[in-house]
């Protein structure tokens, strides 16, 4: 799982539209006959935040350590997401026969292999449902998710995003434009930096440095809300 990862973000009202002109090119993967998929996750991290730091940071060779729950399927996955300093995204998983917050000897084994991370020092920090549809390019190696009923839960607090639309184009080999992405640029969406992890860590933990994701917060809003004003989504 080695490849380029392009974020886009624009309004659920979109979305209609984007799905019909992309109909022509795309196909939307079905799983159990279900076209829009149910996901639960749970981000782990250190109780100072070490991996949402060295992001907020902008540090390279940084780590996403989550477990993800494929609902209709009934799969589950210790997934581990890197991001090199040369923007490639390398994701490693293993299966799991349960879906906690707990860590086997297996898994722990998979981190210590996989990270720099000591397992005993990672806790629960974000939950994080959403519904996902996919679509895949029967002729090049792309595939594009898009992520609606956003909802992000720690222990105290939830915040949704259900008007917020998050898609990622994935692709292997190359990272230019595609059929896709000019299909968004038509609706006036463009690429932008952002992360599911990043903005449920900021809107759940008030106490916790965003100063460099200010940017990203105030072009939610504008999407959301039509505000600029960052402190709209964060109340």
């Amino acid at each position: 799982m080695n490849r380029t990862d392009t974020k886009f973000i624009f309004h659920i009202d979109k979305l209609n539209s984007v799905l019909k002109k992309a109909s022509k090119d795309y196909r939307i993967l079905e799983v159990n006959n279900t076209k829009l998929a149910s996901y639960n996750t749970i981000y782990f991290d250190t109780d100072n935040f070490q991996m949402y730091n060295a992001h907020h940071q902008g540090k390279k060779n940084r780590y996403k350590i989550r477990k993800r729950k494929y609902v209709e399927s009934q799969i589950n996955f210790l997934e581990i997401k890197f991001k090199s300093n040369k923007g490639k995204t390398i994701k490693k998983r293993i299966k799991l026969n349960n879906f906690n917050e707990h860590f086997s000897k297996e898994t722990e084994e998979f981190i210590i292999k996989n990270t720099p991370i000591n397992p005993n020092s990672l806790k629960a920090k974000l939950y994080i449902d959403f519904s996902r549809i996919t679509l895949v390019n029967t002729e090049k190696k792309e595939r594009i998710t898009i992520d609606t009923a956003l909802k992000f839960k720690n222990n105290s607090n939830i915040a949704e995003l259900n008007s917020l639309v998050i898609a990622e184009v994935k692709r292997e080999g190359f990272a230019g434009t595609t059929i896709f992405t000019e299909i968004l640029k038509s609706e006036k969406i463009y690429p932008a930096k952002t992360s599911k992890y990043c903005t449920g860590i900021v809107l759940l933990n008030k106490h916790l440095k965003f100063n460099r994701f200010k940017s990203r917060f105030l072009e939610l809003n504008k999407i959301i809300n039509g505000s600029n004003n960052f402190e709209h989504i964060l109340r």
